[in-house]
């Protein structure tokens, strides 16, 4: 149904945005159950996490396997992490728009410098925190997000300093009425992503499909030759092939090199076809017909 980014820096109020957002949802009136997804759901620690790039990477390859395995058009995700990367938060939005759902950035806009004050409150509070090398590094590398960017938008802003944030917030109450808005045509503030050919698994070939489509052309094919053989390789008309097969005309002689390869040209063209709309119809018969056509056209 959607996937939600959170995205800010070190110790900004994503995980309380995170919260608040779940818990809006949940009271909505659409009454849906989100799944939060973050470091602390594979029980990892933070500093680990960031220590050095082979550690952080890691870090991404595991929230963004767990995104895919978990996003659909009946659930809403909510990925509560650092998100600081664009070229990440594009792989995201690349996750959303495979699966045709919705999907938004909710940011959390923090000074550094109450970042820094809020990540030593932590430490003295004896709570989870950024060693400060770290925490340098990754303020450092933030990447803010920007809404004229796809994967940066729509974009709920939050300034968890000036505004605190709760679950009445403005960005929250704007995050959830576009979650849960009721998509028609109607609807244009509303953007469900579409899946491109190149973001679709493409469709398993059927084993029989295949051996129907494959000795079907090979009949065909069997016949042409046949056909031209008696004709001692003048040209032939109308080489019948039984009842609801159109007769095949050739204006000239064509060598049999010349045959298979458009035959395979064929089989090829047909499983294109098959990516971009419904499945040719697998039967032996609609694939003689085909092919009839197509060598008509081309031969004819």
């Amino acid at each position: 149904m959607a996937l939600v980014v959170i995205c800010g820096q070190p110790c900004s109020g994503k995980s309380t945005a995170a919260q608040c957002l779940e818990g809006a949802l949940k009271d909505s009136e659409s009454k849906l159950t989100p799944r939060v997804i973050d470091e602390s759901s594979f029980h990892l620690d933070r500093n680990q996490c960031y220590a050095n790039m082979t550690e952080e990477k890691m870090l991404r390859g595991v929230l963004r396997s767990e995104v895919d395995r978990s996003v659909s058009k009946d659930s809403i995700i909510i990925v509560d992490s650092l998100n600081s990367i664009k070229g990440y938060r594009y792989e995201l939005w690349c996750l959303a728009r495979a699966s045709g759902i919705r999907y938004c950035v909710l940011f959390c806009d923090v000074e550094e410098s109450q970042s820094r004050t809020w990540n030593k409150q932590r430490r003295e509070n004896g709570e989870s925190s950024y060693d400060d090398q770290i925490f340098e590094d990754l303020v450092g590398r933030f990447e803010k997000p920007d809404k004229r960017n796809r994967w940066d938008s729509p974009l709920f802003e939050l300034w968890p300093f000036r505004d605190g944030i709760e679950k009445s917030s403005a960005a929250i109450l704007d995050a959830v009425s576009y979650l849960t808005k009721k998509a028609d045509a109607k609807s244009r503030d509303v953007r469900i992503l579409q899946p491109t050919i190149a973001t679709q698994s493409s469709r398993p070939s059927d084993a029989n499909s295949l051996y129907e489509m494959d000795r079907a052309t090979q009949e065909i094919i069997n016949a042409v030759v046949e056909a031209q053989s008696q004709a001692f390789g003048g040209p032939v008309n109308g080489i019948s092939l039984g009842q609801g097969l159109s007769p095949i005309n050739i204006s000239r002689s064509v060598g049999l090199p010349e045959l298979r390869r458009l035959r395979r040209t064929f089989i090829k063209l047909t499983g294109q076809s098959s990516l971009s709309g419904p499945p040719p119809q697998s039967d032996a018969e609609s694939a003689k017909r085909m092919f009839v056509d197509y060598l008509n056209r081309e031969l004819g």
